[in-house]
């Protein structure tokens, strides 16, 4: 097994790079020397696991490390399977510095005498971005198929490629869009290191629109699938790959729910915890939103996707060797919950092919997923509720928002043509939609020249003087909680209430745990072993379990003194949290005296309650962290 991690330290101004070697012990992976470049080149940084192309299934995810231009601190995104072209490469990081004078691709190659080759080629994004490719697909799946014609056949064996879309030029939320290449051609399962707007850091801030690498350069892996059943069957009396396959049902296929991947298992058991029409659905009643979720989900929505893909098992998965077929497509759409989620019914869409369009639309612009649909939903509100017209955000239309007369085919259909000029419109190099300092500012703007109320119904988390994020989409506190990194599951976001105090100490310890994949480059959705045996397999392998242990603690209290998040600032926000408290009580799912307490406090004083309720989250997050 490798006994250091190999980091290749690229110069974009200068056109230099060098190699740097870095002990396992002294550093364990992707994020915790992506933590010390960042400190070291205040670069942004690609990364790999210690097992990355083992026998473990998920081992290969791609990890992106370095300052969030959107949150405005240390962010981490996460890739599926990209990680394993650079596992051909012998190479555990890659950190860019400089900025490249005009926008260009960065080719990366190592052959099998070792050899590594890296140039940079300008690429005219003005003309490939626009231009559809063969499918008729323009905008980030352009430009990855350019560059698979431009250097595709320098490569050995199939390479991966990294694209940004316009929206890393024009926005501080631009996502890293990527996809397996097999027999040098792009397929159409994209994958996503999405949050975090690390595509814009990438693009604005070193000049680099795409990367392509690859290699054929063999070096030690753990092979080994005798001694890997022998360590799981000591741990879970079966072997790993049948333990692997109990543990990561809802992601293939679940035959209790009768359907698969993340929309199928959550829609399927949302019940009331909808949220719809830009969180709206919360101030109705529990009855009102199972009546929403029947008629335009359950007989719509999640029929349409069960018919379509999970009773065709229409499944693959990201590009690794992996028996976890995740990835749901119809046609060359990949449908996960979070984008058709904030794209679907956050924006008053409940119809899988309006979704598709929407969709589709933002991830060829390059967009995060999670954030552009709240920030549509924010903005085609405000247009419903007349606060801002049409014209003042460069578009025609106002939604259809009536939930009482909404038509889940039509009315989705004419949503999702609007969100879809809203998106053009925020890409347009000079228009009233300007997004470069991110959507906390443009809320600013917007309330200050319109309405103050435009600035209140934005549902963000936010941190220091500009940082900004759209929670996760689910209708619990954790997703809210004032975190060093917000935006991923470093939160604990069960559907239970807990007093906000001991709800931090739940986040710390989700925050620890899920380092624990991070920074091996493991998958989350195999976590319900990964997080026990991660730790086994470092010591079975390099004996270092308590030392991985301790490195992860010590990197998450470090990060945590860098937190600068702000309590919530919009009404919206708080909302989230006070009707998620009344629903608790009215449901009869919780009537302990603390959540009465907490309720009470709410009703009387929201923005106090609010303010308190934070405070005691961080105090709980803070002091386990520290501990």
């Amino acid at each position: 097994m490798k006994q250091e991690l190999t980091a290749w330290i690229i110069d974009m101004s200068a056109g230099e790079q060098h190699i740097e070697h870095y002990p396992v012990g002294e550093y364990f992976g992707p994020v915790d020397l992506g933590w010390e470049l960042t400190e070291r080149y205040g670069g942004l940084n690609f990364g790999i696991g210690l097992l990355s192309g083992s026998v473990f299934s998920g081992s290969n995810r791609l990890i992106v490390t370095g300052h969030s231009p959107a949150w405005g601190g240390f962010y981490v995104s996460t890739m599926g399977g990209a990680g394993l072209a650079m596992e051909q490469m012998g190479i555990d990081m890659i950190t860019l510095t400089g900025r490249a004078e005009a926008p260009s691709l960065l080719y990366l190659n190592r052959h099998a005498d070792g050899t590594l080759q890296f140039e940079r080629m300008p690429i005219d994004l003005e003309a490939v971005w626009p231009t559809p490719n063969t499918e008729g697909e323009a905008g980030i799946y352009a430009l990855m198929d350019h560059v698979l014609d431009l250097v595709g056949d320098r490569y050995g064996r199939d390479p991966r490629i990294l694209a940004v879309g316009p929206a890393a030029q024009m926005t501080d939320f631009g996502a890293i869009g990527s996809a397996p290449v097999k027999h040098g051609r792009r397929t159409p399962v994209d994958t996503w290191a999405g949050r975090g707007g690390l595509g814009s850091r990438m693009l604005r801030e070193h000049g680099i629109a795409a990367i392509v690498y690859g290699g054929e350069f063999e070096r030690e892996r753990f092979r080994d699938r005798h001694k890997a059943d022998e360590w799981f069957i000591e741990r879970y009396g079966m072997g790993f790959k049948a333990k692997d396959k109990a543990s990561t049902k809802k992601y293939s296929f679940d035959p209790y729910l009768g359907t698969g991947g993340t929309l199928g298992a959550n829609y399927t058991t949302i019940g009331g915890a909808l949220l719809s029409f830009n969180y709206s659905s919360i101030y109705t009643t529990e009855a009102e939103r199972t009546d929403q979720v029947r008629t335009h989900i359950l007989n719509h929505y999640l029929k349409q996707f069960n018919e379509e893909i999970a009773d065709k098992k229409a499944h693959q998965n990201c590009g690794e060797p992996c028996a976890v077929m995740c990835k749901k497509m119809h046609n060359q759409y990949k449908k996960d919950y979070e984008p058709y989620q904030t794209m679907g019914p956050l924006i008053g869409v409940f119809d899988q092919q309006a979704a598709e369009a929407v969709n589709h639309h933002a991830d060829a612009q390059g967009f995060d997923a999670i954030g552009i649909g709240g920030v549509l939903s924010w903005l085609m509100e405000s247009l419903d509720q007349g606060d801002l017209a049409p014209e003042d955000l460069g578009v025609t239309e106002r939604p259809h928002f009536d939930v009482d007369s909404f038509d889940p085919v039509e009315d989705s259909w004419h949503n999702a043509r609007l969100a879809i000029a809203l998106i053009d419109a925020m890409i347009a190099p000079e228009g009233p939609l300007d997004l470069r300092e991110g959507a906390r500012v443009l809320a600013r703007r917007l309330a200050e020249e319109h309405h103050p109320k435009i600035a209140e119904r934005f549902v963000y988390v936010a941190n220091g003087e500009k940082g900004w994020m759209v929670p996760n989409q689910y209708w619990t506190p954790g997703v809210l909680a004032p975190m060093p990194v917000v935006g991923k599951y470093y939160v604990y976001y069960g559907q239970d209430f807990m007093p906000p105090r001991e709800l931090g100490e739940h986040n710390a310890d989700r925050f620890r745990k899920e380092l624990i994949l991070d920074n091996i480059g493991m998958c989350r959705f195999h976590r319900a072993w990964a997080e026990e045996m991660v730790p086994e397999l470092i010591d079975h392998l390099y004996g270092l379990k308590e030392a991985y242990l301790d490195t992860l603690s010590r990197l998450a209290a470090t990060v945590q003194t860098r937190n600068r998040t702000r309590p919530w600032e919009s009404e919206r926000t708080r909302d989230l949290v006070h009707m998620f408290l009344r629903r608790k009580q009215e449901t009869g799912a919780d009537n302990s005296p603390a959540l009465r307490q907490w309720l009470d406090a709410f009703d009387t004083d929201k923005e106090k309650a609010a303010r308190d309720f934070w405070n005691e989250m961080y105090a709980g997050m803070a002091e386990t962290l520290a501990g």
